[in-house]
């Protein structure tokens, strides 16, 4: 039966947790999960779990954390022991090794946060927002030595409503995968799924995120930096400068004013900047430097923007 099979889980972030918990449902024997070592987080730099080894940990399983895969002896002895059916790896953050892909006879299935062949890399669900993306899903893929270029397994699509963001977006093609993960396990057991190779013509890339991707340019029009003000939280966020200090746009949208690049419309409790082809970004929640998160009418109202003042560079 598929319950009996065996599995090793590689993976770190939360987005990650739903797959893990699925297959413990699910009844498969997950021998061993694999996760990033525990890292300095907080004020105090306080070592903490990440959320695969928390969740590892309470659900009972067994936890290793190595520093390095390629050329860990220990490590290479510990999962070649377990003989497991199947690796399974959702975000763990590092290239597996040949000898990891060699190993079970199901081989390591990864659940991508993306419709590979799109979308290859670090980053899919934030750049699939950014770039305007009306449609994403997930892909179970079977790793080879490329980065995400394995052959397709399974496939599902969902819809991105236009005020997703990425952190609204996540968890739900996190659950999505969970269930798919575990459909492809039995599909794989029962010998019910055929790969099918990726069209490497068809790829775009979603590079790992930088700070600077954060730096708004309004040299883009409204609706494409809005779509990169949903894509990129928490993390670059969106931000320019005003008045020599940094300001973050959390929340944005396109609008009908036509103002020059970079420049400030004050409407009553409103805030609009110009973006290009005489397009004009609202901006209705900001965070100035060193300050929590306000809507655009208490910062017209704390910090005086006038119209035709300039934001960035």
């Amino acid at each position: 039966m598929v319950q009996s099979l065996t599995v090793v889980f590689c993976g770190t972030p939360h987005f990650a947790v739903p797959a893990l918990e699925k297959l413990v449902e699910a009844g498969f024997g997950v021998c061993l999960v694999v996760t990033q070592p525990d890292r300095p987080r907080g004020r105090g730099l306080v070592l903490a779990p990440c959320p695969v080894k928390q969740s590892a940990l309470a659900l009972g399983l067994p936890v290793t954390q190595p520093q390095a895969i390629k050329h860990n002896e220990g490590f290479h002895a510990q999962l070649t022991a377990l003989q497991p059916d199947a690796i399974v790896v959702v975000g763990y953050g590092r290239i597996l090794p040949q000898w990891m892909i060699d190993l079970p006879p199901l081989g390591n299935i990864n659940l991508h946060a993306s419709l590979l062949p799109k979308y290859r890399g670090a980053a899919p669900i934030q750049w699939a927002i950014a770039r305007g993306e009306n449609t994403t899903g997930v892909t179970t893929m079977q790793i080879d030595a490329g980065l995400d270029t394995g052959d397709i397994l399974l496939q599902k699509k969902i819809a991105i409503a236009p005020d997703d963001t990425a952190e609204i977006l996540a968890p739900r093609l996190g659950a999505i995968g969970a269930e798919l993960i575990v459909e492809t396990l039995h599909g794989l057991q029962a010998s019910t799924i055929k790969p099918r190779p990726q069209e490497n013509s068809k790829a775009t890339l979603a590079p790992i995120l930088t700070k600077e991707d954060g730096r708004i340019d309004f040299d883009h029009t409204a609706q494409e930096i809005s779509n990169r003000v949903r894509g990129f939280q928490p993390w670059p966020g969106a931000f320019t400068i005003f008045h020599d200090k940094s300001l973050h746009v959390w929340k944005a949208s396109a609008s009908s004013r036509s103002l020059g690049p970079g420049k400030l419309l004050v409407e009553e409790d409103h805030l609009y900047a110009g973006c290009a082809e005489g397009t004009a970004l609202e901006l209705i929640e900001v965070q100035p430097e060193g300050k929590k998160r306000m809507p655009a009418r208490d910062f017209i109202h704390g910090y005086h923007p006038r119209t035709g003042n300039l934001l960035g560079p």
